[in-house]
């Protein structure tokens, strides 16, 4: 059975099923004699013969109700394997990792993409990671997961960048700090910032935006006085908290409510804007990857100027 051609299981089980060569025929879109030499081709690879030659129709004979239900299998899991891999192909099936930083999770830009993927794709096995951008710029490059949303401005070889949004900047204070104690400031210069302890997402993390606030900085006439570097973005809040200094924050961290932090607008800079980027290996992509990229393309386009880049 392995050698025969699947295309005359499929003119058997129509011949079988409509009991007519015409009717069958019909069905399959092809003409009568073809078909009818057909069979009998079958019948020769077999070795055996499948119908029963009517004056008004066909009629299995042991042999071909033997190799009915057989065929029906056949059929059914060729067909099956053959929509599972279009299914996969098409991003519809199959498995995807999605790495995100802690502090990309905060904008409603991620959880919108995944969710909108979720919906379009509900059979695919979706897997979430949060690690800080320098781990999942490594595991993106390594092939380890699949698409992440990160805040560095710089990809490593052979993984492919793109920005999605930018956002704005803003000064997190501790709540008892002299510039917001008892005053509603919206908004302070950068230049207000020159004596601060300043908190920052540690280098090695995420050197695209930590290069961006010292070079901001710097065009403002001033040098910052970095005295902590936290492992994690949302760390820089919790430190800032504890009254150890100031940081400059993602302006979608404003949603993380933690108590003894006070957020204000900074004047600054345009160059100084959070990226929030997307990436994945510079290989052929799955079906799903694709799918997700294309989705977050989507929601990019459609952002209001001021979100976007």
């Amino acid at each position: 059975m392995a050698s025969v051609d699947l295309r005359l299981l499929r003119y058997f089980l129509a011949v079988a099923e409509e009991s007519h060569l015409t009717k069958a025929a019909a069905r399959l879109g092809i003409r009568q004699p073809p078909l009818s030499q057909q069979i009998r081709v079958l019948e020769a690879e077999l070795g055996v013969t499948l119908f029963h030659r009517l004056p008004r129709g066909m009629e299995l004979t042991e042999s071909g109700r033997a190799l009915l239900d057989d065929a029906r299998n056949i059929i059914a899991m060729v067909d099956q394997a053959v929509d599972g891999v279009r299914r996969v192909s098409q991003g519809e099936a199959g498995r995807l990792t999605v790495g995100f930083t802690g502090s990309a999770a905060f904008h409603p830009f991620v959880p919108s993409v995944i969710r909108r993927f979720r919906e379009s794709a509900p059979h695919v096995h979706l897997v979430l990671e949060e690690s800080s951008t320098g781990e999942l710029r490594e595991a993106v490059a390594e092939g380890r997961i699949d698409v992440a949303f990160i805040r560095g401005a710089h990809a490593d070889p052979g993984v492919q960048m793109e920005t999605v949004l930018e956002e704005a900047m803003l000064a997190a204070f501790p709540a008892d700090h002299p510039t917001v104690k008892g005053r509603a400031r919206k908004r302070i210069a950068l230049s207000e910032l020159a004596d601060e302890s300043l908190i920052l997402y540690r280098r090695h993390s995420g050197p695209g935006l930590y290069d961006a606030i010292i070079a901001a900085c710097s065009a403002e006439g001033f040098s910052p006085r970095v005295t902590q570097e936290a492992p994690r973005m949302l760390s820089t809040l919790s430190f800032v908290a504890a009254g150890l200094g100031v940081s400059l924050v993602p302006a979608s961290l404003r949603r993380v409510n933690i108590e003894g932090v006070v957020y204000v607008s900074v004047t600054h800079p345009k160059a100084l804007r959070a990226p929030l980027n997307l990436i994945w290996c510079d290989a052929p992509l799955s079906g799903a990857a694709r799918k997700l990229i294309d989705e977050a393309r989507r929601q990019r386009d459609a952002s209001p100027a001021t979100e976007s880049r």
